[in-house]
């Protein structure tokens, strides 16, 4: 049996199906020119999660990155401002900057040595003072919109989009009443991840806790997930878990008291994670990304409280990493089931799974043919 690739996007049929509680076609899941149109329609229009500030604290200092397939380069430039630059050279298309990150005056292209300022200006032409007519000021590296929120620097392609405050929404307040104050938040480390499977089933199968008494027994050991405690919420640019600690507390994975007395977990459309465990004050922060049809990666920056120590961190990483390793093999199966092409689409229950159809409402929203 083989999938169906559509070439066009039925939109009122996919509507329909979802008012009548089914999911978008299992086809789009697997489909290269869906994910193509994903990266342009979703990730290349979106405010995108990219790095943090402590990377280019100082003049000179860099990183580089990827929004929607679009090597970006941000960097902290002579006078201290902060910068997100197509990371491709206007001269014949290579990459400017090729490490991930560091410090440098001037960023040359390694092929011709074309020389731009840290502000993306070009500084310097190799010959170009043999060329008639040739305008420098218009050749300067491309500049995509940049912002920031606290420790974390968002990056969006289009040089006058929404602000970010419009995306983040009340997030900023919910993490603030739930006792995470990101200015005594100090960054850990950063963990990467590749699963074989669509981003859209990745980021599904966080969007709803209903699998969790089933595939989490950890979890269900720390939170109560009964359909009647754990609250889903879904908010105009993004969706909410509310999760709070058992009355009865049974034996958990690491200790689960703290000024911290609730989990809270946030889906920032398109895909971004916010994530605090109960406890002491603590937050991982990163983004998903179709890596392919049916590839997905990601990464997620790890912060804890300045009074925090390394024992709990431990003991609580521990237990997100074994959390990480269920929800990856779920994620997996599911992607081979949608792959085979056996089921046209799937059922959702929408009393516990409601954010997931609001999820792939704002896909469809984006897809859709005008």
């Amino acid at each position: 049996m083989t999938i169906h690739h559509p070439t066009t996007i039925d939109a009122e049929a996919c509507a329909a199906a979802l008012d009548r509680g089914e999911t978008l076609p299992w086809s789009w899941y697997a489909d290269p020119a869906i994910t193509a149109l994903e990266q342009e329609r979703i990730f290349r229009s979106s405010w995108q999660y990219v790095g943090r500030t402590d990377q280019v604290a100082q003049p000179g200092q860099f990183f580089t990155c990827e929004v929607g397939g679009v090597p970006i380069v941000v960097t902290r430039d002579r006078s201290g401002g902060l910068n997100a630059l197509v990371n491709v050279c206007r001269h014949r298309g290579a990459q400017v900057v090729r490490e991930d990150c560091g410090t440098r005056k001037s960023l040359q292209c390694f092929y011709h040595a074309w020389t731009y300022g840290l502000d993306g200006s070009l500084r310097g032409v190799p010959r170009g003072d043999r060329e008639a007519d040739f305008d420098t000021s218009q050749l300067g590296l491309r500049r995509a919109s940049v912002d920031t929120w606290g420790p974390f620097v968002f990056v969006h392609l289009d040089p006058d989009p929404a602000p970010l405050t419009e995306t983040l929404g009340e997030l900023p307040e919910l993490l603030a009443a739930g006792g995470i104050d990101l200015e005594r938040m100090r960054f850990h480390h950063r963990v990467y991840y590749t699963i074989e499977a669509n981003w859209k089933i990745a980021v599904e199968n966080y969007l709803e806790c209903y699998h969790c008494p089933v595939a989490h027994p950890g979890l269900a050991d720390v939170l109560d997930v009964s359909p009647d405690a754990y609250e889903l919420e879904v908010r105009p640019t993004f969706a909410t878990h509310h999760g709070i600690v058992r009355d009865i507390p049974r034996e958990a994975g690491y200790p689960v008291q703290g000024p911290v007395v609730e989990g809270q977990y946030h889906l920032v459309w398109p895909s971004l994670k916010v994530n605090v465990n109960p406890g002491q004050p603590n937050l991982s922060f990163g983004p998903v990304y179709p890596a392919g049809p049916e590839r997905t990666t990601g990464y997620l920056d790890y912060f804890f409280g300045e009074e925090v120590d390394e024992a709990w961190i431990k003991a609580m990483l521990a237990f997100d990493d074994q959390v990480g390793a269920e929800d990856t093999d779920l994620v997996e199966s599911v992607q081979r089931g949608a792959s085979s092409g056996g089921v046209e689409r799937g059922r959702l229950l929408l009393g516990s799974e409601h954010t997931i159809s609001a999820f792939q409402r704002f896909v469809l929203g984006r897809l859709r043919e005008d």
